[in-house]
């Protein structure tokens, strides 16, 4: 990586008799703001001009200085006060990204009133409301924000219903929330109309020197927001997001991208602030770096993706980010669209993605066509981390560019042989003082490191930890086949779909069977390629000779010279989409290995129903 995009850095590593590591690099974490409420009043007194953020509005765009942003604030945050919020009585935020829920935001962070997004899928693709209704009651709103009071109906009712309401109303287009405490929440909507209350109308309410003493008592430990974690291996937790965590993991990106201090960075970003990776990592390094964060309302997502390439060719964003499935489409995209390639990556610094592993040939397919597009080197950079680690813990950086890197300054890793893999441990100035109610308690192990349940191996064969680290997926989602032998799921996921290039996404089964079997879901835009033909529904793919052919010599190559743990016997393709209702799916869109495998026990008897023979390749429901 260019000197001018990232550090230098000295990492340091010891090996214990015990076989774990200890690493962290010898640059001290540099001094950074106590709060993102200074953050904020300090670039809106530099630069009140300067775009803050921006969303969409109709063919163009609808801006927020910084000056609007910090004076919006100001006022949103008296009203806060004047409605009796606090620590004890957060604002709970229903829809997605918005100028009107980034204000809000600020309100919250610049008088002690934690937010808590969660996410509209809860909302909007639930059925049963059911995770949202346990996180109203444990949350215990004194606001409730929807954008669009109609289109938010059905949640907002499953948030004002139960025993747990204290009052429960409505309006057109609105509701009135509840709580159980000092009074019935307050319910807003963005947009005018006949709600009962607009967000514009709590920006009219005057300033007093209420703000100004909320802002002095606020400290590095007060809590900023109250993230809830995605359940892709247990039930969602409500994560607290401390004002000096995120600060202190701010100056550690800042630190390990020097250019970020010469150069806002400009983001065009579809990631939901309701996760960590949106929410704090993204949002914040616009807010803390006098950047601007365009608000993409697409998504990877069949019906959003489209949105996403307009707002990118609008935008060109100085620094890229997005999850693996997201940089999947987009490739496909600008490989098959080289001017628009050479329009959304014109201004591009790094690729940075987070999440999940990358696939090794989607890594070299981006890299080419970075290359192409621009005519220089683009640096595809890894981050990993977790909603308890504010979320940057490692990156790659200081000559590390494979893997997730190595760990940020302030930052101490543990990897701890744990089940025939390596675990991730953290400790340091963005962890996590605890959960909703919860301490971090077991989640600690006894040298005070955060057990995060991923798992790492050092890139370097030799054992060098300067060469930084791959993640190895989830240590909940390894088992035992039969022979005694570990399978590690993360690594052999990575590698199928590698080998198969048309699957979206796989689950392994297998966990105390002879051999390893997979539940498959077809990328339909990439199965359509190979095929050369121009389906929309999977279904009809599924029945294709050729894709079966083509995944059975997946499998041979994958297999050819593995050992029990590392080969895929079967193969079971299904059209009926992971279900978010039933848990398989997170609202990050990951799936939840022992849900699907739990829920679809018919597909696993398929796959176990009689001898497997190598390759073999079948298809369920359809």
């Amino acid at each position: 990586m260019s000197p001018q995009v990232a550090a230098e850095a000295r990492v340091i590593g010891r090996q214990r008799a015990d076989g774990s590591w200890l690493l962290s690099v010898a640059e001290p974490l540099g001094e950074h703001p106590p709060t993102l409420a200074d953050t904020l009043l300090d670039w809106a007194a530099r630069s009140p001009g300067a775009v803050l953020a921006a969303e969409r509005d109709g063919d163009g765009w609808r801006s927020l200085t910084y000056g609007e942003a910090a004076s919006a604030a100001a006022s949103l945050g008296q009203a806060y006060l004047d409605r009796g919020l606090g620590p004890g009585r957060p604002v709970l935020l229903l829809s997605g990204n918005s100028l009107d829920h980034l204000l809000l935001t600020l309100a919250g962070y610049l008088t002690g009133v934690p937010v808590v997004p969660v996410s509209a899928a809860y909302s909007l693709r639930s059925t049963d409301h059911g995770r949202l209704r346990a996180i109203a009651g444990l949350v215990r709103p004194g606001l409730v924000f929807a954008e669009d009071g109609d289109r938010f109906r059905a949640a907002l009712d499953a948030v004002t219903a139960g025993p747990a309401a204290a009052t429960a109303g409505s309006t057109a287009g609105s509701a009135t929330g509840s709580t159980a405490g000092p009074g019935p929440a307050t319910v807003v909507s963005g947009r005018p109309g006949p709600a009962d209350l607009t967000v514009a109308a709590l920006r009219a309410t005057a300033v007093t020197p209420d703000v100004e003493r909320a802002h002095r008592a606020l400290t590095p430990d007060s809590v900023a927001k109250i993230l809830f974690t995605s359940g892709s291996t247990g039930t969602p937790k409500g994560v607290l997001n401390t004002h000096g965590m995120l600060c202190a993991n701010q100056q550690m990106i800042r630190q390990i991208w020097p250019f970020v201090d010469t150069e806002p960075p400009v983001l065009t970003d579809w990631l939901p602030w309701s996760h960590t990776f949106g929410g704090n990592h993204n949002l914040h390094l616009a807010l803390c770096n006098g950047g601007t964060l365009y608000i993409d309302d697409g998504s990877p997502l069949p019906g959003g993706f489209e949105r996403t390439v307009e707002a990118l060719r609008q935008v060109p964003p100085t620094v890229c980010v997005n999850v693996p499935a997201g940089y999947a489409l987009l490739a496909q995209r600008l490989e098959n669209d080289p001017p628009l390639a050479e329009r959304v990556l014109s201004r591009a610094r790094v690729l940075v993605y987070a999440g999940a592993d990358l696939p090794d040939a989607l890594r070299e397919r981006l890299r080419a066509l970075a290359r192409k597009a621009t005519g220089r080197e683009v640096e595809l950079v890894s981050s990993w981390g977790a909603t308890e680690t504010g979320p940057a813990a490692t990156s790659t950086y200081g000559g590390v560019g494979d893997g997730i890197g190595i760990p940020l300054p302030g930052v101490e890793l543990k990897l701890v042989p744990v089940g025939g893999c390596v675990e991730l441990r953290v400790r340091g100035a963005s962890l996590t003082p605890g959960y909703l109610g919860a301490d971090l308690g077991g989640t600690l192990d006894e040298e005070g490191y955060y057990r995060t349940g991923d798992a790492a191996r050092l890139l370097d064969p030799g054992g060098d930890p300067r060469h930084g680290l791959r993640f190895d997926g989830r240590t909940a989602e390894n088992f035992k086949i039969t022979n005694g032998t570990w399978v590690l799921a993360g690594r052999l996921r990575n590698a199928l779909l590698s080998a198969a290039g048309v699957l979206s996404d796989v689950v392994l089964t297998g966990d105390g069977r002879p051999q390893v079997a997979a539940i498959g879901w077809l990328a339909l835009g990439r199965a359509n390629d190979l095929l050369g033909t121009r389906a929309t529904d999977p279904a009809e793919l599924l029945r294709h000779e050729g894709l079966r052919r083509h995944l059975a010599g997946a499998l041979d190559r994958l297999n050819t010279g593995a050992g029990a743990a590392s080969r895929v016997e079967r193969l079971v393709l299904v059209a009926e989409p992971p279900s978010l209702d039933a848990g398989e799916l997170t609202d990050k869109g990951y799936l939840n290995q022992r849900v699907v495998v739990e829920r679809r026990g018919d597909v696993v008897e398929l796959l176990y129903a009689e001898e497997p023979e190598p390759g073999r390749v079948i298809v369920a429901g359809c």
